[in-house]
């Protein structure tokens, strides 16, 4: 008996602690949200507040009573009239409802707030000039991006950067998808949405300007200086091929862009795609998806577009010149190349040295040795791998219908060619006019390679020359103006910068 009056003892004592335990944690919890509540959208909503007249927005400081009522808010709930409503009005939540839709999404058109209650003014969208609604537009951009895809996969056209930014913009024009929104805040229901994945991608990288640096360092890793260092006249002809980015840039100046917006289409002439991608979105962001497809198209177009210009440049007695072969360059020469360049760009060029200190970080982790082999392979393996997928997807992310589908669009692609092309013919002129002073001519086909497309236009100037005389190995002596424009392109990236910011 005594046994069993101490068991229920104890239960009682259990029972009187569990619902002590009960008020207290109703206490608590009376203060903290309800469940399935947004924390962020409490903690937002409580910190600013509307007030003051329509039109005007002042932000101020919750009170703790403002606290304690938000976080005690419950969602009323959901009647079976309105969820049958939902339901009768999923069509319209489609893809396929999307593509019908006249007018672009209210937070483009009419602004929206971020999370600390900042408003973004929207802007009016027309596509092509308003000939076409807004969702008739999204099913166009499909198209074209299938087609960046399909000359990626199919024809090997800059695969590693066309098929990411195919695929990007294919997600940002799939209606309603969300993928590219920014975060927004709702003030009269106090609810939050967090942005799409590509948004968080383009902010993070290209904003800032990492992702086009981060490649840099990848591109220094995987480039070989001996060749300029052998031969370093060859620098003039990398120099001259930057010719064709500022006949692009007064071009565009004429066509009615304003000065940032022709540097930004200049620079396609470099033909360089982390470099035009990093000045395009510190002067003109709006149009960098355009600029972008320019550059990267232009660059695997390379075999197709500088051939019958080096052909009426460079007469066929010329495209025969012999050269001699390269010194050996020693590894000192190559440890002390790229940390020369950074000081003396420093020195003289403040603005380029993100680019240019990346590009010659890569170089010099190449060219130490075994020592810092790690450094090397990941800049020019994993590294690089990893931001040119989030860089095409977050380009591909700005491949929207309002910004691609105008006469903008293919005013920037024109002057890009027009750029391209006179950077190759001011290459092959330069190596001409150069062999007028020289005793040991060089072929004037390896100035076209001083545009910055490695190895690419270095494997196009190879290519000629044995057309022309099937002995005449000219790879190693066009690699000299070809990385010679990886630094010039990123040198006048800087200028246009200093100039146009």
């Amino acid at each position: 008996m005594k046994k069993i009056c101490v068991f229920f003892a104890s239960l009682a004592i259990m029972a009187a602690a569990s619902c002590v335990f009960a008020q207290e944690s109703d206490a608590t919890t009376s203060a903290t949200p309800a469940a399935g509540h947004d924390d962020h959208a409490i903690s937002v909503t409580v910190e600013a507040k509307r007030t003051g007249p329509e039109g005007a927005f002042v932000y101020v400081p919750a009170t703790k009573a403002d606290i304690e009522i938000a976080a005690t808010k419950q969602a009323p709930a959901e009647t079976w009239q309105q969820m049958r409503k939902r339901v009768s009005n999923l069509l319209g939540t489609t893809g396929i409802a999307g593509f019908f839709k006249k007018e672009a999404p209210a937070h483009i058109t009419e602004g929206y707030y971020d999370w600390d209650g900042k408003f973004h003014a929207g802007h009016q969208v027309k596509v092509l000039g308003g000939i076409i609604p807004y969702g008739a537009g999204q099913f166009v951009m499909i198209f074209i991006c299938i087609i960046l895809m399909y000359l990626a996969i199919v024809k090997g056209f800059e695969p590693l950067l066309l098929l990411p930014i195919g695929f990007g913009g294919l997600l940002a024009n799939l209606p309603l998808a969300g993928v590219t929104n920014p975060p927004m805040m709702d003030f009269a229901t106090g609810l939050t949405e967090p942005g799409g994945f590509l948004h968080y991608f383009f902010s993070f990288g290209i904003d800032t300007g990492l992702f086009p640096i981060m490649i840099f360092m990848g591109v220094g890793a995987m480039t070989d200086f001996g060749p300029l260092i052998a031969n370093p006249k060859t620098a003039l002809l990398g120099a001259a091929a930057q010719f064709g980015i500022f006949i692009a840039l007064f071009g565009a100046i004429v066509l009615g862009f304003d000065l940032q917006g022709a540097a930004s289409i200049g620079i396609i002439g470099g033909a360089d795609g982390p470099t035009a991608i990093w000045l395009t979105s510190k002067l003109k962001p709006e149009l960098l998806g355009a600029i972008a497809v320019a550059a990267y198209s232009y660059m695997a177009l390379v075999p197709i577009i500088q051939p019958p210009i080096m052909k009426l440049i460079v007469p066929p007695e010329e495209r025969k010149i012999k050269m001699k072969q390269l010194r050996p360059v020693s590894k000192m020469e190559k440890v002390c190349f790229p940390l020369i360049v950074l000081l003396l760009c420093g020195l003289l060029l403040p603005s380029a040295v993100p680019l240019v200190g990346a590009l010659m970080f890569g170089n010099i982790a190449r060219e130490v040795g075994p020592s810092v082999a790690r450094i090397a392979d990941t800049c020019s393996g994993p590294l690089c791998n990893i931001v040119t997928i989030m860089l095409g997807l977050a380009v591909g992310s700005k491949l929207a219908c309002e910004k691609f589908l105008s006469v903008e669009t293919l005013k920037i692609l024109c002057m890009g060619l027009v750029a391209f092309c006179v950077g190759t013919a001011a290459g092959n002129l330069m190596a001409r006019l150069m062999n007028l002073f020289l005793k040991e001519k060089i072929n004037p086909l390896i100035g076209s390679a001083g545009v910055s497309a490695v190895p690419m236009a270095a494997r196009v100037a190879n290519k000629v020359g044995l057309e022309s005389d099937p002995t005449n190995f000219l790879l190693m002596h066009a690699m000299g103006p070809n990385v010679s424009g990886v630094i010039g392109s990123a040198v006048v990236a800087g200028v246009l910068y200093t100039l146009c910011r």
